[in-house]
């Protein structure tokens, strides 16, 4: 049997539930765009290309510390046949020396805190 009492209640919670995301960044006036990055000026070419950097950089340095550290493999080879050292410090940080206009935009839009600072400092000792 049709039960509208309680189907339509339901139906109205369920797309107040589904589009809250967007009606709360309506009404608090956030930006929800994706962040505009500082590119380097210095490099021409990186690693991946941008959007795999986008979606896979944190897997990407996870296996580098994996095989530098723990089977001593310190040397990337990028699809172009571009050797890199797997040094976040010396390869990555030496075309993106600015954390702030680079690396935390995207993680503070996110909000997510990585763990790389632990260990990894600027060279230039500037963060």
């Amino acid at each position: 049997m049709y039960d509208g009492s309680r189907i339509l209640p339901g139906l109205g919670a369920f797309l107040a539930v589904v589009t809250y995301p967007v009606w709360h960044a309506v009404g608090t006036g956030q930006d929800t765009r994706a962040p505009k990055l500082e590119k380097p000026t210095q490099a021409t070419e990186c690693v991946l290309d941008a959007r795999e950097m986008r979606e896979k950089h944190m897997q990407l340095l996870v296996s580098w510390r994996d095989e530098a550290v723990r089977e001593n493999r310190r040397v990337y080879v990028a699809a172009s046949g571009r050797h890199y050292d797997k040094n976040l410090t010396g390869t990555c940080l030496r075309c993106h020396q600015d954390r702030a206009g680079f690396c935390d935009r995207c993680h503070g839009y996110l909000q997510v805190s990585p763990h790389c600072w632990e260990c990894h400092v600027d060279p230039k000792g500037g963060w």
